[in-house]
């Protein structure tokens, strides 16, 4: 299967970026390199890209498509260990840095990889194939009290009671094995009323369960302050998120940045002296166009928001 993945909010991201012919950026996500090729096409031969995945098969899908610019390199890693990767290579400050966080196409369609609740295939989701544990370890080792909190507060689905009640009884009889076997266990746990809203049943678990093996919420709250410190100044981190916990963390991590004054409000003057590392540049979120979303519906729930470094 080729590896397809539509760069989201494209025009809007590279915008927001300014790149400098002889900057240094990074593609913190790198994916298809679909960001990370026009950023590549704004710089000189003095510039440098710095393309980051974790998923082997983009790692061969972004060799190819940057492998006409000299600008590029290519790190199989976590974005989570991007400043460590960086020292490595002599790298300490950059001019930008790009994030577009989430699960690709290429992931979603490739049912092999058992992102999606629309195959039937095994119980994976692992968005790096050298880690041992999959989403077949959560389904069937978790106790049911922690299968609901992960699909509570990571799936936001109402009905996450009774989905990690169903998971626990159907697997004393049998293991979940497949995508298809869990999607038959959440049909059967949410009443027929519900999942006709909120498009397919499934889709809250399956979100729950992938964010929780692969600690995509908790790599991003630690990755960001991070990300800041080795900005250079008028640098820019310009990230894009697909759901509300995303953006919920990305929005409240750049107003701290911003506004990071712990002092009472009724302190004339501050006097805790946390300094501002620089400003929000996206006091609402930039979201795809109507032509985009009717291109690419996946784009929907895509946000950028855009950080500068003082």
């Amino acid at each position: 299967m080729t590896f397809h993945h539509k760069s989201v909010l494209l025009r809007e991201t590279i915008d927001g970026l300014q790149v400098k012919p002889d900057g240094t950026y990074v593609d913190g996500t790198l994916g298809g390199a679909g960001h990370a090729a026009e950023v590549c096409k704004k710089l000189s031969a003095k510039g440098r890209l710095i393309g980051i995945d974790q998923d082997q098969d983009a790692i061969i899908a972004a060799s190819d498509t940057l492998a006409a610019f000299r600008q590029a390199t290519i790190i199989r890693s976590n974005y989570c260990y991007m400043v460590d990767e960086l020292e490595k290579i002599g790298i300490r400050k950059v001019d930008g840095i790009l994030l577009d966080l989430g699960v690709s196409s290429w992931q979603l369609d490739n049912e092999e990889r058992g992102f999606s609740y629309r195959f039937d295939a095994p119980l994976d989701m692992r968005m790096d194939q050298r880690q041992s544990m999959t989403a077949y370890d959560i389904v069937n080792g978790y106790e049911e009290e922690e299968l609901y909190r992960i699909i509570r507060d990571y799936g936001e689905d109402r009905c996450a009671r009774r989905i990690a009640s169903g998971i626990v009884k159907a697997r004393a009889a049998s293991p979940i094995r497949t995508t298809g076997e869990l999607n038959e266990v959440i049909r059967k746990a949410i009443p027929v009323r519900m999942q006709s809203s909120g498009g397919h049943p499934s889709k809250r678990t399956f979100q729950a369960v992938r964010i929780e093996l692969n600690h995509e919420l908790d790599v991003l709250r630690d990755s960001l302050d991070g990300m800041i410190d080795i900005l250079n100044e008028g640098g820019r981190l310009c990230i894009i998120t697909f759901h509300s916990l995303e953006d919920r963390i990305v929005k409240n991590t750049f107003r701290r940045n911003e506004n990071p004054c712990i002092c009472p409000p009724d302190f004339p003057v501050c006097v805790c002296g946390r300094v501002s590392r620089g400003h929000v540049v996206t006091r609402k979120p930039v979201l795809p166009t109507e032509e985009e979303m009717e291109e690419n519906p996946r784009s929907k729930s895509a946000k950028l928001r855009i950080f500068e470094r003082k």
